[in-house]
């Protein structure tokens, strides 16, 4: 059957309807008092929402600024929802938590953060290249990289299981505490130790599905063969020799990943994990964090490390949050003001001890904050989550397509979509025809 091909603009709408000067210090002042309302992401660490409200309202009785916070649920799009409604009524809150492509796609209504994005990066180090990629249009800060959210979703692997069944001790490539010594991590052993425990009965835990978990696995995959669908000015490269090897690779793969992958969603790893069904996923830890209060003796044998390397490097997937400030909003000095109360180190380290580990700062210098050498069960199994050695590249699918136009193909699901075709029988070249069609009508 003939398909209805959408514009972008169409696409954009549509997704949105379902879904000072650098040097000058900030001072409490007549401008900046008055009211804000902020909206955060609602975490899903029992407790985690407390550490901002703390560091909103010090900040707040010292400002003499009257704030209220909503914290919104991604389930079901809430957030998604209310950052559409807010655009379309330019009213709602002067500062919004925005995931991943939304500050491109409201680059229009949001405030420039120039003027604080250069005090932080003095302070806190540079921003890694995802962030900026999405964070940035021009050169103009849309948004200011957010802690709380900001994810990475790397491997995790069960030392035993690994040894059993590839012969890895993952803890030996990924130390606690040191750098890595992963040389030989690389796609062959991946491909090898995937086979290994898929004849074990402990597959890896990877989906093919249209949901995030399994999009940006695709994606990390393909930018280590240094494959793109869309080039950075927004040329199709699909029947590229790149491509074509990241196909042909993953293909090979997908055969031991669980039968009913291209089904799964975003839960699906973890509960793969937690029920001790596969030796390896690829998801922030909060897969571990359940299993560590549902199932100890699961969690105790956990390690997150980095990706495999390919013949590019190695891309692991990188998913950022953002605060932003509406270009509407009524109090934008005290709005800024706040933001980089909430981007201090101290306030930074909070964050990241109230999730557990969970979240990631988008600045060099705070990956190497305590929380992630001290928790466990194992003591130091998410020492290597936010990359302290910069073993590897941090990088969202897609990428380095012009981001409206790379949102398309993430949401859209286009890299799992390509390798479930090939896997089930179509050939290579009439499966790059479907996905250059697919990125065409993007384009329009």
């Amino acid at each position: 059957m003939a398909k209805k091909r959408i514009t972008r603009r169409q696409f954009v709408a549509g997704t949105m309807a379902s879904t000072a000067v650098i040097g000058m210090p900030y001072v409490s002042s007549a401008q900046s008092a008055g009211k804000l309302a902020v909206g955060l992401w609602d975490h899903w660490v029992p407790g985690a929402n407390d550490a901002s409200k703390k560091v909103i309202d010090a900040w707040a009785a010292k400002n003499k600024v009257e704030v209220t916070v909503d914290y919104i649920p991604s389930q079901g799009n809430k957030n998604l929802l209310t950052i559409a409604a807010e655009a379309q009524a330019k009213a709602g809150h002067d500062i919004i938590a925005m995931p991943t492509w939304w500050p491109h796609a409201q680059s229009d209504l949001v405030e420039p953060m120039n003027d604080i994005m250069g005090e932080l990066i003095k302070k806190l180090g540079n921003v890694n290249g995802t962030s900026e990629y999405l964070g940035k249009l021009g050169d103009k800060w849309l948004a200011v990289p957010a802690t709380i959210g900001s994810q990475l979703k790397g491997p995790c692997s069960r030392i035993d299981l690994m040894k059993q069944h590839a012969g890895i001790d993952i803890q030996a490539l990924y130390p606690a505490g040191g750098p890595p010594k992963a040389d030989s991590w690389n796609f062959d052993t991946f491909l090898k130790a995937a086979e290994a425990c898929h004849k074990g009965g402990k597959a890896f835990g990877i989906g093919l599905g249209e949901t995030s978990d399994s999009v940006d696995t695709a994606g990390a995959f393909m930018q280590s063969f240094g494959a793109a669908l869309v080039d950075a000015k927004g040329n199709i490269t699909v029947k590229s020799d790149a491509v074509r090897q990241w196909l042909e690779y993953s293909v090979k793969l997908a055969k031991f990943f669980p039968a009913d992958a291209p089904a799964w969603d975003d839960a699906s790893n973890n509960k793969w994990l937690v029920a001790g069904n596969g030796a390896l996923i690829m998801n922030p830890p909060s897969a571990w964090a359940v299993a560590k209060r549902d199932a100890p003796q699961i969690a105790e044998q956990c390690w997150t490390h980095g990706f495999p390397q390919g013949a590019k490097g190695r891309f692991a997937p990188f998913l950022p949050y953002f605060w932003a400030v509406w270009g509407f909003s009524k109090n934008k000095s005290a709005a800024k003001q706040l933001l980089v109360a909430m981007s201090e180190p101290d306030a930074i380290a909070s964050f990241v001890a109230a999730s557990g580990g969970y979240d990631i700062p988008n600045f060099d210098k705070m990956t190497t904050l305590p929380t992630w050498a001290n928790e466990g069960p194992p003591k130091g199994t998410l020492y290597h989550y936010p990359n302290p050695h910069n073993h590897q590249t941090l990088s969202i699918t897609a990428a380095p397509a012009p981001p409206k136009i790379a949102q398309q193909i993430y949401v859209q699901a286009t890299p799992t979509k390509m390798i479930t075709r090939h896997l089930q029988g179509e050939s290579m070249e009439k499966t790059l025809a479907w996905a250059e069609s697919e990125v065409e009508g993007f384009l329009r």
